[in-house]
């Protein structure tokens, strides 16, 4: 699985690291995510679903 956030879309909510720290980091700036990598690890997989359900802005694609 690979995972992606629009940079356009995020509002800086984080709750993709709430649910994911270990694949999403935050912005010191301004909050918005980034992946760590984009292929997320096969024990995070479940926690990826649930930050892509999480996020209000829609901004994170996984493939």
């Amino acid at each position: 699985m690979k995972v992606r956030v629009d940079p356009e879309r995020c509002q800086g909510h984080t709750l993709c690291f709430m649910r994911a720290p270990e694949v999403f980091e935050l912005s010191e700036i301004d909050g918005h995510s980034t992946p760590v990598t984009d292929e997320v690890p096969e024990d995070q997989q479940d926690a990826v679903v649930e930050a892509v359900r999480s996020c209000p802005e829609r901004a994170i694609g996984v493939f």
